[in-house]
């Protein structure tokens, strides 16, 4: 049982993370290259490390995750892992013969410091590496950062290794979605096509972590962006990256390598969000906002204003990964609710902390803000002065559970429900499935208090 503590207690444990709101970075960098078509991630490390990344994202997505390992004993762990790569990429590309190895480092191979960029270059020259395929890497060592890090880790190796300007601007729009589900990647996607502009997303994950049951097992799935887009990207009119902890560095690298202008922009998660994406989109690529857009955005605006009652003065406590829970602070502030607890494990800076105090500064409670944080704090804050909904992953069911507070499961990793791989959240229409979540979730506990007030009575 979790005792209570005066807040200045809370404040003073900087030495100590308990439940951390995150995890590592390798586990987004692997995320981010299953983003990439005919890509075989790798783990440059111990089996260990390779088998918690594939389960953990096999888990929340339900859908078998393939990637491959350097293996690492003792010896790599000493004298360095460079045999172990070379003998992995022949046997990756021998054996299951993908496009694209997309290598990640671990602790392990951090810690020794394999030069990978001059393995590769030995790979290549011993004829390991076949003609028409590639390789790409990261750099993510799990004890920096989280697994925000990774992806954009990762994203970032993608432009750097494979984007160029063919020297004149095509008509496409790159988009980086940041780390949403694949759903949501297919939502982003979907806006662009009946706005009729032609989108590069990298990496996309949709039809790869959300395909179908076809009873026939495919190693590599349909989905994914192609390394001919990659490297056309490079010359799209412009990059719209979504969430800036994660998108960011990959959109600037590529302005700077191509000369490719990016805006930079929240997560589109809620109305104001979603506008501005579709703004952002339709002065890039030059194009008027069709109806069918419009109708959409009607349908949210209808139900916030048919249910603003329930969602007014509401208080909530979000916890998850930065730009998500930025996108989301916005999104219920917009609507009347109140995020007074916010806490996020993955480190986001200064900047990032202010910009939360400015969207939450007109909510009429203390608003408590702690970012790198963990969720033992997030309990705390709670058990001081509780919450009328948890917005968070799977493991902020059991502060929901001793709290008696409804939760709503979002972020990653989420191991106990389905449907987060299916149904977006982004968008005007996955906008529109957030807040019939979150009515749910109220309606219920209103039904249920109801209820126990008429069972009282009658007693």
């Amino acid at each position: 049982m979790l005792l209570k503590h005066t807040t200045d207690e809370i404040k003073a444990r900087k030495a100590l993370t308990i439940n951390p709101a995150k995890t590592c970075q390798p586990i987004g960098a692997m995320y981010a290259s299953l983003g990439i078509h005919g890509c075989l991630p790798h783990s440059h490390g111990s089996q260990g490390c390779y088998a918690y990344h594939r389960s953990t994202l096999t888990r929340h997505y339900k859908e078998p995750v393939m990637a491959a390992t350097s293996a690492f004993t003792e010896g790599a762990s000493v004298f360095g892992g460079q045999a172990n790569l070379l003998q992995a990429l022949d046997n990756i590309f021998t054996v299951y013969n993908p496009d694209v190895v997309a290598v990640h480092t671990t602790c392990l191979s951090e810690t020794i410091g394999d030069d990978i960029p001059q393995i590769f270059n030995k790979a290549i020259a011993d004829g390991k590496v076949p003609e028409g395929k590639y390789v790409l890497h990261a750099n993510t060592p799990s004890y920096v950062g989280s697994h925000i890090t990774g992806f954009a880790n990762m994203t970032k190796a993608m432009v750097d290794y494979f984007a160029v300007s063919n020297g004149h601007k095509e008509k496409t729009v790159n988009i980086i979605p940041g780390y949403v589900e694949p759903a949501d990647m297919e939502e982003i996607k979907r806006l662009g096509d009946i706005m009729g502009i032609k989108t590069i997303m990298f990496p996309d994950t949709s039809k790869v972590l959300n395909g179908p049951m076809t009873g026939r097992f495919k190693m590599y799935p349909e989905g994914g962006v192609t390394i001919k887009e990659l490297k056309l990207a490079g010359s799209s009119k412009g990059t719209i990256a979504l969430g800036n902890l994660a998108s960011g560095a990959a959109a600037k690298a590529l302005d700077v390598k191509c000369k490719v202008p990016c805006q930079i922009l929240d997560l589109p998660i809620g109305l104001q969000a979603t506008d501005m994406f579709i703004d952002t989109l339709r002065q890039i690529a030059g194009v008027n906002v069709p109806d069918a857009v419009t109708f959409e955005r009607g349908q949210m605006i209808d139900i916030i204003t048919d249910m603003h009652q329930y969602f007014y003065g509401r208080r909530v406590g979000l916890v998850g990964d930065p730009d998500q829970i930025l996108a989301l602070a916005k999104f219920l502030v917009s609507i009347d609710m109140c995020p007074v607890y916010i806490v996020s494990g993955s480190p986001a800076g200064k900047k990032f902390v202010k910009r939360l105090e400015e969207i939450t500064q007109e909510v009429p409670y203390e608003v408590k803000i702690s970012v790198p944080g963990d969720m033992f704090l997030f309990h705390q804050w709670i058990k001081q002065e509780s919450v009328d909904l948890i917005i968070g992953n799977t493991y902020a069911k059991y502060i929901a559970r001793d709290e008696d507070i409804p939760l709503i499961r979002f972020g990653f990793p989420i191991l106990d429900r389905v449907g987060h791989s299916y149904f977006p959240t982004v968008g005007y229409k996955g906008g529109i499935r957030l807040l019939e979540k979150i009515l749910d979730a109220i309606l219920d506990r209103i039904d249920r208090d109801s209820s126990d007030i008429s069972f009282e009575l009658v007693m």
